[in-house]
């Protein structure tokens, strides 16, 4: 079980959560939250995640990527799962995460809104090629430079627009402005990891943004990827004004500051290897910020509430 553990890697798991976090929180400020539609969604996006972890564990050790990788082990070049093993568990991953799309668009579309069943079938069907051919097939798009926007689509557009409009049923252009904060975040962890294996990731001809960009540009990138949110973010809330007191603008201050400092600490780094550490930081910051982004919306002030 701990192999498939270490395959399924968990510390990816908070950011994939995120996107349809801040859906449910959004959805919650207009009145129209749903538990079924909440639950749901995570667990979709959860089947996701896994299905994309495995099939990356495969596609890289199928390519030879992870043979001199640096930071956390992986499953199939390790030699704990073996291709054959890896291969069957993908198989059963898209199965479930089929299964979850059928479940969720059925307690969200049926029978007064069939015509979003097959629209959103056909994103569900999409994110699943999307979680196997970033390192998958002859052409994944991960080798060609194509992963950060990818990414910023699926985890950030589809996961906080495409999620909050299955309690909608309707588009407003002002949800592409957190959708696009999300999407930062994603881009941010995955630039850090490509950050981090740039030098293997050149050797073995696989182009990131990181890789082109080179060492000390990839940091201005990272930068701007974690900047963009909170301003990004600023500009909804004028928008869409927040209805929570004092408390929350103040978490959200240290939440900047916290962020800030690691944006130095990265900005520091001399050796690609030390990038390491910082995945889980920024994951957890993108949690965060999508929790008090969204407190920040529907209007729950613990000072207000311990003074009444």
């Amino acid at each position: 079980m701990k192999k498939w553990i270490l395959a399924a890697r968990l510390r990816t798991l908070p950011l994939s959560l995120s996107g349809l976090l801040l859906a449910g929180f959004i959805a919650k400020s207009e009145g129209i939250f749903r538990n079924d539609i909440f639950f749901l969604s995570l667990l979709t996006t959860l089947a996701f995640q896994i299905l994309s972890n495995f099939a990356n564990d495969y596609g890289d050790a199928v390519k030879g990527t992870d043979a001199n990788r640096v930071g956390e082990q992986r499953a199939v070049a390790s030699g704990l799962i073996t291709q054959k093993q890896m291969k069957i568990a993908i198989a059963i991953m898209v199965a479930v995460s089929l299964v979850c799309v059928a479940a969720l668009l059925y307690v969200s579309f049926y029978p007064n809104e069939m015509n979003y069943i097959y629209i959103f079938l056909g994103l569900g069907v999409a994110s699943i090629f999307a979680a196997m051919a970033y390192t998958m097939g002859k052409k994944p798009y991960g080798y060609i430079g194509l992963g950060d926007l990818f990414v910023f689509l699926f985890f950030g557009i589809l996961a906080v627009a495409g999620g909050e409009f299955l309690y909608s049923k309707v588009f407003q252009w002002q949800i592409l402005l957190p959708a696009a904060s999300m999407g930062c975040w994603s881009v941010a962890v995955l630039n850090l990891n490509n950050m981090r294996d740039v030098k293997n990731d050149v050797k073995n001809n696989k182009i990131t943004v990181a890789s082109k960009l080179g060492f000390q540009k990839s940091k201005y990138y990272q930068m701007a990827l974690m900047t963009a949110p909170f301003l990004l973010s600023a500009l909804y809330v004028t928008m869409i004004p927040a209805k929570s007191g004092k408390l929350s603008g103040l978490v959200f201050l240290i939440l900047i500051f916290f962020a800030n400092a690691i944006r130095r600490q990265i900005f520091a780094v001399k050796d690609p290897k030390d990038y390491d550490p910082f995945l889980k930081q920024v994951a957890m910051l993108a949690l965060f910020f999508a929790v008090l982004l969204g407190y920040s919306l529907i209007g729950f002030d613990f000072i207000d509430t311990l003074t009444r």
